[in-house]
């Protein structure tokens, strides 16, 4: 994996994770959802410097090489 290729997929499990956290209390998503901006952006520019903005098959390929899935799945 290049460095621009650690760089996007690193960027996504970064959105995934700050998602996943403003999202967790229902209550205060109109407050945070303002947090996802950089994030989003940050994956986006990823993206596009690595020739992979709309291609998600191969950009989740690189995803699962940096974040595997659950136990037992592949």
């Amino acid at each position: 994996m290049t460095d621009p290729e650690l760089a996007a997929a690193q960027a996504y499990v970064r959105l995934l994770q700050t998602t996943r956290a403003v999202l967790a209390d229902p209550q205060q998503r109109v407050l945070t959802l303002p947090l996802l901006t950089a994030p989003i952006a940050e994956a986006d520019e990823a993206l596009r410097a690595i020739g992979l903005a709309g291609n998600e098959a191969d950009f989740f390929r690189l995803v699962a090489r940096c974040q595997p899935g659950p136990p037992g799945q592949p």
